[in-house]
């Protein structure tokens, strides 16, 4: 299991773009993987599950057996929005064995399921211990430009659609408030015995994607979900990050 490190002081300190994202953009990609989401989100201090690229079986061991069991792969693919839609995620692994069959069983199932995609090849990580499931994302609207939400992770998102919204940028107040706002909030307050978990560290986490957000324009989307909230710290245990596609020249 992965140790967390709480978000620390009351924000980040963020540059004004990423050479991620620069990158990604002269290359003519909008999507980033989740190798590099990632890594924009450990540059920005926003603890995460990283990755680790393997583009073989044996590579793919070698990095499980660094990190340490159990270990989770994950297809790498600029192409590829949603990996488990294509069976790009195998959760979970506790020998060298089921890494080699994780490993094949990703890349013939996106075969299968996304023919068309560029595959980099799989991302191999840390297996987060769970923690309260939050989600986190961000959106543009066309009338009010860049909006973050916050509410309940996982399955729950879906069937409880308990989320709140605020305009970027945020006020400390505003993430304060986007959290109290769920109806759902004795989940994180600690609910029959559960302990509470680290409010400051998601609310750090809110107004360090909006400062982020506030100072790269390219930014089209930001999806963190799950969000494991601990009663210290929050892990981003899955993040997407997706770019406005470059204007057409005239």
């Amino acid at each position: 299991m992965i140790s967390v490190t709480p978000l620390s002081g009351k924000g980040s300190t963020v540059v004004a773009s990423h050479p991620i994202v620069e990158r990604a953009l002269q290359q003519g990609h909008t999507l980033l993987t989740e190798i590099e989401s990632k890594q924009v989100l450990h540059d920005l201090g926003i603890a995460t599950t990283q990755g680790q690229l393997a583009t073989s079986e044996d590579e793919a061991v070698r990095l499980a057996v660094a990190i340490g069991f159990p270990v989770v792969l994950k297809i790498a693919s600029p192409d590829i929005t949603h990996k488990s839609d294509v069976g790009g995620v195998q959760l979970n692994l506790h020998s060298a064995a089921d890494v080699r069959y994780a490993y094949r069983a990703i890349l013939q199932s996106t075969a299968v399921h996304a023919p068309d995609a560029r595959v980099e090849g799989v991302a191999v990580q840390a297996m987060a211990k769970p923690g309260v499931e939050v989600i986190i994302g961000m959106s543009q609207d066309a009338t009010f430009g860049p909006v973050l939400m916050f509410g309940l992770g996982g399955v729950l998102v879906e069937v409880l659609q308990d989320v709140a919204f605020r305009i970027v940028p945020l006020s400390q107040r505003d993430a304060a408030e986007m959290i109290r706002d769920l109806k759902g909030l004795p989940l994180l307050q600690g609910y029959r015995g559960t302990p509470a978990v680290d409010l400051d560290a998601l609310e750090r986490m809110l107004l360090t994607l909006s400062e982020f957000v506030a100072q790269t324009p390219a930014i089209q989307e930001i999806d963190l979900n799950p969000v494991y909230a601990y009663p210290e710290g929050a892990l981003a245990v899955d993040a997407r990050i997706i770019l406005a596609a470059p204007a057409a020249s005239a």
